[in-house]
């Protein structure tokens, strides 16, 4: 028996899922609890959707997510930028939350984003560990910050001790990485896989593990603009503009670019990549993205190929 196709928008919030199903133009709406959960599956085995597109919500997806995955129902975990702007390009400025569960359904029977296998327990503590150690990243840069802007003495003792507090919390959060990670052989491996290339450290390693699961199932191009390090064409008639890079998983691109200042000093290829641009006259900006990028792929090619660094096939990359 066949199903006409159907595609379904979840907005997820703290207390409820509103659902909008495509081209039924249904609503429902349920109580973000395990009993709304259950129904809500329940409901959508019998519309036998094609697609269930819902935003990441700051973690509040995660128990739907689940149980779709347990009841075997394609689903896709989208950006929220991405749908904001396919709102936008369709004229939708609105918002409520049946609006954007209808925006969603809508999104995925246009757009039909491929369906992603739910992040295992490593995957997710992981993440949840790189997260964690940028925000108290974020929080020392902030405190040192202010040290240096302190107008007084009298502050300044209390801002050290937070510095010194938050130093110690980022060295127990690489620490409890390190351990998750040596824990998991599949993990283990892929570890010692990337940290072969010169300049690729433990963090960068986690983050590209956790946060770009695709490394190594996508071709250069797409794993360039997945991460967003891929520029983007700006031209119009006979117009050329400048090619800009936007978008993508900012998180692993802010850690991408950390590793790649240091590449450009201790990896051989990238270091001789990056200072042929400037002599070529690449303003450094330009110059630093392009080394992202070659970096970013030559680790997709070793992951891809599970072969750790080789400096001819990374000239090669």
């Amino acid at each position: 028996m066949t199903h006409a196709p159907r595609f379904i928008g979840i907005d997820v919030s703290k207390a409820q899922l509103d659902v909008a199903c495509r081209p039924d133009n249904l609503t429902f709406t349920f109580h973000n609890d395990p009993d709304g959960i259950a129904n809500l599956v329940g409901q959508l085995r019998q519309l036998v959707p094609t697609l269930v597109v819902l935003e990441a919500s700051g973690g509040f997806q995660m128990p739907l997510a689940a149980a779709l995955a347990v009841a075997q129902i394609p689903f896709a975990v989208i950006n929220p930028r991405q749908v904001r702007d396919f709102a936008k390009s369709t004229g939708q400025l609105a918002k409520t939350d049946v609006i954007d569960a209808q925006v969603l359904a809508h999104f995925a029977e246009a757009v039909r984003p491929e369906p992603r296998p739910l992040p295992d327990e490593t995957t997710r503590h992981v993440e949840a560990l790189v997260t964690r150690r940028r925000q108290l990243i974020e929080m020392l840069v902030a405190e040192r910050n202010r040290a240096a802007q302190a107008p007084t003495q009298t502050v300044r003792p209390s801002i050290k001790r937070h510095v010194e507090y938050l130093q110690r919390l980022v060295a127990e959060t690489d620490d409890d990485i390190s351990k998750a990670i040596q824990r998991s052989p599949v993990w283990r491996e892929k570890d010692d896989l990337l940290r072969s290339a010169p300049g690729i450290g433990p963090v960068l390693s986690a983050t590209l593990q956790a946060s770009l699961p695709e490394l190594g199932t996508l071709n250069q191009r797409e794993i360039a603009k997945l991460v967003g390090v891929a520029p983007l064409n700006n031209d119009s008639g006979q117009r050329r503009g400048v090619r800009r890079i936007r978008g993508g998983r900012a998180a692993v691109r802010n850690v991408l670019y950390m590793a790649t200042l240091t590449a450009t000093r201790f990896n051989p290829v990238i270091k001789k990549f990056y200072k042929r641009l400037l002599a070529g006259g690449k303003p450094q900006k330009v110059a630093i993205t392009a080394a992202m990028r070659k970096l970013l792929i030559i680790l997709n090619t070793m992951v891809k190929t599970k072969t750790a660094w080789n400096k001819a096939r990374a000239n090669a990359s």
